[in-house]
């Protein structure tokens, strides 16, 4: 079935349901205005007694202070403590059970009080957690949640994509807090903690493996349907990995995105999920080339960098996000590579929805970055020892530690989401090391997906992907038939005029010439390279982000090209990718 999106209108930020799978009926939101206060410090380590006397002053949630559209505009800083606090009460009949406190995400270490009571803490700054707060909440009265972070974008231990404190070029705005939405649901005493779908396309079958809070068998009833319309119901054990038969459900693919609901009952606890039939895997023909379904596909995509004008690192609304990934699809693309940065889960929701094949990166970290290999990098086939930890910036034992734990985490969060096809673990040697190792352990962890070890350059010959950037120069690719070959970044072409201060890896002097610059790169240099089994190419990028003015769409979502233009360049690269390797020609 094809689903269309739902979206909520009121004065409440961000307030739709935050999460597509596992989705239960009770659902109370915490966005809006929260009281904060900045102070010097670190204020973890006093914890609930490090509070302010005095608040600043109110942040809008889930927006990062450093946004705009928080009412703040302000950088946090290393040796500075951010503190939240918000008082609510629950609705009437809300508490069923138990109460769990849910962040989407919050950068990058922070401690969460409810009643002066710890009820958790978190590292990392990108994947989403959740706190048992059923014996701190105090009922039919009024309840304060505080939430102290600390924040260093320089740190050596996390990751941090993008964020600089010194943004320019290809580095942006570091971003600070609670970024995601926060919010509370209520379950029975034994609930469904964590399901994991694992569709076998080849085979028909849908394995569904479950964790239980208490840990002990159930009988669950599971039911497929096709929108509201059931399919079919099966009784399968809680606690176990168990297996369906669903030769009914059609595939999904970006032509047509195919998704089917389940409705898992066990006990008291009722969630609803979706799932769709799809394979990604490597064929050989006269090289190797990626497949969905079993059949050579094309990925053309654009680089994603996940930035929001004025909510930096958060969406204005989720329609507008929608709508962005609409446009995306509508000129043609089915893939985006999502760059250095993990995503609300609606985002993966709404590309599911769409039909559009989702490139993972894991977020880069480890000490500050020298220039050096940035800049060598597009023109110096680079080739860097990867267990000098030192010099590849991760000196630090704790920092490959958690670079290893949010790469888990990142992995556990988008399992489920069909349109996730790819992992990579490093890009263009930003904290780069023992990368075969982690590829190995990223590819053994999720065997369905392919993995990019390392994007650009720094390759070590492993994974999946011969991974090329391309910058300043002609496309030149040759293919060594060892893995499949992917150009994933080049481009970048940007208007600029004289003594402006905009950065892209090309110019030109109007939109005109941009967009002719734009078809002539995919005609004369991208289609002729098929012929080598180029099998994906990411355009750099979706939209420009602060100085960097490069991608086919403005910050705030002003389209720069020819509509029909980039259209027919992209029908023309898939039917002559067809022509070559498919059987639909």
């Amino acid at each position: 079935m094809i689903i269309q999106p739902k979206f909520y209108k009121n004065n409440q930020p961000l307030n739709e349901y935050p999460r597509p799978q596992l989705k239960r009926d009770s659902y109370y939101c915490l966005n809006g205005e929260w009281e904060y206060a900045i102070f010097q410090g670190n204020g973890l380590k006093a914890g609930y007694r490090s509070l302010p006397e005095q608040f600043d002053g109110t942040i809008v949630v889930p927006y990062s202070p450093e946004s705009p559209l928080s009412k703040v505009n302000r950088q946090l800083k290393a040796d500075e403590t951010l503190c939240y606090r918000k008082k609510f009460r629950l609705p009437g009949g809300f508490h069923r059970g138990r109460l769990l406190l849910h962040f989407g995400a919050v950068d990058q270490v922070c401690k969460v009080y409810l009643n002066s009571g710890k009820v958790g803490s978190h590292e990392g700054g990108y994947t989403p957690f959740t706190f048992d707060i059923t014996k701190f909440y105090r009922e039919n009265r009024e309840n304060e949640l505080v939430v102290l972070v600390t924040d260093d974008a320089e740190s050596e231990k996390y990751g941090r994509g993008k964020q600089s404190y010194h943004n320019g070029g290809i580095w942006y705005q570091a971003v600070s807090g609670i970024w995601q939405t926060v919010w509370i649901e209520s379950v029975p005493f034994n609930y469904l903690e964590d399901i994991t779908l694992t569709p076998d396309y080849e085979n028909h079958t849908l394995k569904i493996s479950t964790r239980s809070h208490e840990g002990d068998k159930q009988v669950m009833t599971v039911k497929v349907l096709d929108g509201d319309f059931p399919l079919a119901s099966y009784h399968l054990w809680s606690d176990m990995d168990e297996e369906i038969s669903v030769p009914f459900c059609k595939p999904w693919s970006p032509d047509s995105p195919e998704l089917y609901n389940l409705s898992i009952t066990m006990g008291e606890d009722r969630v609803t999920m979706y799932f769709a039939m799809r394979s990604f895997s490597v064929v050989q023909k006269k090289y190797k080339l990626f497949a969905l379904n079993g059949e050579p596909f094309y990925m053309n995509g654009l680089l994603d960098q996940g930035y929001y004008g004025e909510g930096v690192y958060t969406p204005e609304s989720y329609y507008k996000m929608y709508e962005r990934l609409w446009q995306v699809k509508s000129l043609g693309f089915n893939m985006l590579r999502k760059h250095a940065k993990v995503e609300p889960l609606l985002y993966y929701y709404y590309c599911d929805i769409l039909g559009i094949v989702v490139w993972q990166d894991m977020v880069n970290g480890g000490a500050p970055y020298e220039k050096l290999w940035i800049y060598l990098g597009p023109f110096v086939k680079l080739n860097l020892n990867d267990k000098n930890y030192k010099a590849r910036k991760r000196g630090s034992a704790a920092s490959r530690e958690q670079f290893l734990i949010e790469t888990e985490e990142t992995m556990d969060a988008l399992y489920n989401l069909p349109c996730v096809a790819l992992w990579t673990p490093f890009n263009e040697c930003w904290g780069q090391f023992d990368t075969l190792l982690v590829g190995r352990a990223v590819k053994n962890a999720d065997p369905t997906r392919w993995v990019d070890q390392a994007s650009g350059w720094c390759d070590k010959g492993g994974g999946d992907v011969d991974s090329r950037h391309v910058y300043f120069r002609k496309l030149n690719l040759k293919n060594d038939r060892k893995r499949v070959l992917a150009l994933t970044e080049f481009g970048g072409y940007s208007v600029r005029k004289e003594g402006e201060k905009k950065f892209g890896y090309a110019y030109v002097d109007d939109y005109k010439a941009l967009n002719e610059a734009y078809e002539r790169l995919y005609l004369d240099q991208v289609i002729p390279a098929l012929k080598e089994g180029l099998c994906a190419s990411v355009y750099t990028q979706l939209n420009d982000v602060e100085e960097e003015t490069n991608g086919i769409f403005t910050s705030d979502g002003r389209f720069k090209l020819n509509e029909e233009d980039v259209i027919k360049v992209n029908a023309r690269l898939y039917a002559a990718f067809d022509r070559l390797w498919t059987e639909k020609s």
